[in-house]
């Protein structure tokens, strides 16, 4: 097709049509359709991103399901379709702004891959004949995310020797159509090779072709097993920016789950907002991407996906943007002069945020900082990242549990001095942030700190009757909303009358549950459920009891995602106070039978600490 311009010089520019020799682009040039675009423009219908290739020349897209309610925005000099983001069922490409796109047949594409077989490396979804499986049976209904990863497989693993050449293992892969090659020795998995891996490190590193595979790929890759749910594969992915996840049956290698993989349920979100995250260079475009992550809670209802596992993805996301304005934060102030941690609390700390959340977080430093050398570093840091959270819808915290606050951003020895005393001498201040502060992990940086802190803070609460009766007094402080015959109050007053307060109400006081369990059997658990399960195997409370507070807090938790997700479609802030007419008559009665759950085991534990059977 006569364009009128030089689009084989144009395609020079860009970073994976560059990559062809001269002869190929003038080659391809003639086939690329131009169109433009206005705002609203639906450019590529459903359907129709598994036989084209996009290429934004310049305004700005956006690829949409607006059945799954999420959106993925691009910028000029990106590629899209059937080469990049694959043929996702329901996907459009939608114009933002006026924009200029050049569209080519996949077909077209096809044959060039067949002439340069590399070019498929760079392109790692497309597919080319190789059809898409269906889902299996198991994932057609109900909780999509719970089914076993196993599942998903649909071909056998594609392996290579790690003592074969980089060459081989770029044609394995080329021949075989995939983005990754999984290594072994004496038939065990021994590491992972994609086409990132290839780039990063062998073309832009000018490493030699011919040297062994091993020395380019990622030795001990993450792993699932075929019956874990496909739900841990998409926290892995969204955790830990990757894209490829080897499958084990025991010690058995039997395939590959992609990202690609997980786009077929239609739950892609997490992976794609936080892989989005990662690559934004300035707070404007975190603050866009954040955005989104109210249509991600919504996306993951529609999907099926349980309380416990949409807590945990939206998490990813905090995790994501804390850890990308770390980055950006040393990116201007330069590398740390000392050893640090940046620790998230609260319900980060736990993976169990939602929608609507301020950020608890601090600094824990090595003993090697120094007030007057260091001090006006980390200040930097911690304002720049607390207040770009805020940015992010992540509000400041409004008892200033944050590490801008100098009291939160202190070295190992003053942090376990605060806990001493927060131990030996629990009065209310202590108890409350004895309460905000045990529930920490981790984020971003040195995480043995924070492990030794918490190893000696446990030391101190095992046993410590005296301390950990304050804690459940402390806890018993907060009450499920029922009145003196069973039946479930409402609010009366204040800003929200005639509503339960599902997070104050119902959730609180299970995790205030959970964490006497955990503080009394010195257990270094964070998450609620994860609490739960190891003080029924430690004996802290029966394994009946545990398993009701779990399905317990999944109820009230689900009614809580459920109503902010109206919410949200309505154009409303999220909040926890709910209508009880928003409530069929089943659900009142589980919610009652949920509220008297948690009102009994709150009893048993205030009378053990109370008779002083501790």
């Amino acid at each position: 097709m006569e364009h009128g311009w030089d689009i084989a010089g144009l395609m020079a520019t860009q970073r994976v049509l560059g990559a062809l020799p001269e002869s190929a682009r003038q080659q391809l040039a003639g086939h690329w359709q131009e169109m433009h675009g206005a705002p609203a423009e639906v450019l590529l219908a459903d359907g129709e991103l598994s036989e084209r290739l996009g290429w934004l020349l310049d305004g700005t897209l956006e690829l949409a399901d607006p059945q799954a309610g999420w959106s993925l925005p691009l910028r000029p000099g990106e590629l899209f379709g059937g080469g990049v983001h694959g043929a996702a069922p329901g996907v459009q490409v939608v114009a933002t702004t006026a924009c200029r796109v050049l569209l080519l047949d996949v077909a077209v594409l096809q044959r060039m891959v067949q002439q340069y077989p590399w070019l498929q490396l760079l392109l790692p979804t497309l597919e080319g004949s190789t059809p898409v499986p269906a889902p299996a049976p198991a994932l057609a209904s109900g909780n999509l995310l719970a089914g076993p990863v196993g599942s998903l497989i649909s071909r056998a693993p594609v392996c290579i020797d790690g003592s074969q050449s980089i060459r081989s293992a770029a044609r394995r892969m080329a021949e075989a159509g995939v983005s990754s090659i999984l290594l072994t020795q004496q038939g065990q998995l021994s590491g992972l090779l994609t086409d990132r891996d290839l780039r990063r490190r062998v073309l832009a590193d000018g490493l030699d072709p011919e040297r062994p595979v091993a020395e380019a790929a990622t030795p001990a890759p993450w792993t699932l097993q075929r019956q874990q749910p496909i739900f841990d594969a998409m926290t892995l992915m969204a955790r830990h920016h990757i894209h490829h996840l080897p499958v084990l049956d025991g010690g058995k290698l039997i395939g590959m789950v992609t990202a690609s993989d997980l786009w077929r349920l239609q739950s892609p979100f997490a992976l794609h907002l936080t892989q989005d995250i990662y690559r934004q260079g300035d707070l404007a475009g975190l603050v866009a991407c954040s955005a989104r992550v109210r249509h991600l809670q919504s996306s993951l209802a529609r999907a099926g996906a349980s309380a416990h596992s949409t807590g945990i993805l939206i998490t990813s996301v905090t995790d994501a943007c804390t850890i990308r304005l770390i980055q950006l934060a040393e990116q201007h102030l330069g590398p740390a002069p000392v050893p640090y941690v940046w620790v998230a609390a609260g319900s980060q700390a736990r993976m169990e945020q939602a929608a609507r959340t301020d950020q608890d977080n601090c600094l824990v430093l090595s003993d090697d900082y120094r007030q007057e050398m260091h001090g006006a570093y980390f200040d930097l840091l911690a304002r720049f990242v607390c207040d770009g959270l805020a940015a992010c819808g992540y509000v400041h915290c409004p008892g200033g549990i944050m590490a801008m606050t100098p009291q939160w951003r202190q070295p190992w020895a003053q942090w376990d001095a605060y806990f001493s005393r927060w131990t030996r001498q629990p009065d209310a201040q202590a108890l409350m942030l004895t309460g905000v502060f045990f529930d920490m992990r981790a984020v971003c940086g040195e995480a043995a700190l924070l492990h030794s802190l918490r190893r000696a803070m446990l030391q101190r609460t095992r046993g410590n009757g005296l301390f950990l009766a304050h804690m459940v007094g402390n806890a018993l402080g907060q009450r499920p909303p029922l009145g003196m015959f069973g039946q479930i109050t409402v609010e009366r007053g204040g800003d929200h009358p005639g509503t339960i307060d599902l997070k104050h109400g119902g959730i609180v006081p299970i995790i205030d549950l959970a964490r006497v369990y955990a503080l009394a059997g010195a257990q270094e658990a964070v998450n609620t459920h994860e609490r739960l399960a190891v003080a029924a195997d430690s004996g802290e409370v029966s394994a009946e009891a545990a398993r009701d507070l779990m399905d317990t807090l999944e109820f009230i938790a689900g009614l809580r995602i459920a109503h902010q997700s109206r919410q949200i479609a309505a154009g409303q802030e999220p909040d926890n106070h709910l209508q009880l007419a928003e409530l069929s008559s089943f659900e009142r009665r589980m919610l009652k039978d949920a509220f008297g759950v948690v009102q009994k085991l709150q009893a048993v534990l205030g009378q053990r600490y109370q008779a002083g059977r501790f």
